[in-house]
């Protein structure tokens, strides 16, 4: 196929395979970059090309499958885990559990976010890296919930002011919701809402404070929410959702 006569119609070929699972669509520009992706033999030379399925199309010399309706899990992840597919220290990963978790039927998943070795609750998990890298945008401004039980002296006045953003050790975090919960005690549960997910942003903020943090979980991402989901256990996302979900999302 000539580069100079680029079909008009279907979709570009990274957003085809960041679909099909094989990474997001930056990565995929890369692996293009790098000479990686071929169509009927000949090495791609340009991102730009558009498809309409992806027939003849091999990643490192290896056909890629067929393009699988987009599919979306939620699930409960225990304390313990590393969300990776493998860990150098031999520690269990995420997919130790979805083993018995997931069906077969569900392909490559890849984790939508991360969540702490520590830190438990609702991770997303997805067979669409455009979806993927759409929700972990911080410019997309999904919204992530989580209930952190901390050891302090706060008062729910220090945490109003996190609406306007704190920076920590020179890392600028933003806009935070945060409710103290009633009780009484230095031990108290605060729920937290935040849009950029930072590496740790809820324990560094919540340590930056004075608080401890004795346990984390994450409760809702976007409009889906943990609920009743027990750990350990994953659901998947109706299409419908899915679809009216979706339609929320800026174009990437």
């Amino acid at each position: 196929m000539s580069d100079n006569k680029l079909p008009e119609e279907g979709d570009r070929i990274a957003k085809l395979l960041a679909r099909a699972g094989v990474a997001s669509r930056r990565e995929v520009e890369r692996m293009i970059a790098d000479g990686r992706v071929a169509i009927d033999g000949k090495v791609l030379g340009t991102p730009a090309i558009k498809l309409t399925d992806l027939a003849g199309v091999t990643v490192d010399g290896k056909p890629v499958a067929k393009a699988e309706a987009t599919r979306l899990f939620c699930f409960n992840k225990p304390s313990g885990l590393i969300t990776a597919e493998r860990d150098p220290a031999g520690r269990p990963t995420i997919y130790t559990a979805l083993r018995n978790a997931i069906p077969q039927s569900a392909g490559r998943l890849m984790p939508i976010g991360r969540l702490d070795f520590n830190t438990e609750g609702l991770l997303l998990l997805t067979n669409d890296g455009a979806l993927k890298r759409a929700m972990e945008l911080p410019s997309s401004g999904v919204p992530r919930t989580y209930r952190a039980r901390a050891f302090g002296d706060i008062t729910q006045e220090q945490l109003d002011g996190l609406i306007e953003g704190i920076t920590i050790d020179g890392v600028r975090y933003g806009s935070i919701e945060a409710d103290l919960e009633r009780g009484s005690g230095r031990n108290r549960w605060i729920e937290m809402t935040l849009t950029e997910g930072k590496n740790r942003e809820v324990r560094r903020v919540l340590e930056h404070l004075g608080l401890q943090v004795s346990r984390l979980l994450r409760t809702a991402y976007g409009p889906f929410e943990l609920g009743e989901l027990a750990r350990g256990q994953a659901s998947e996302i109706s299409r419908g959702d899915l679809f009216n979900f979706r339609r929320t999302l800026p174009k990437q």
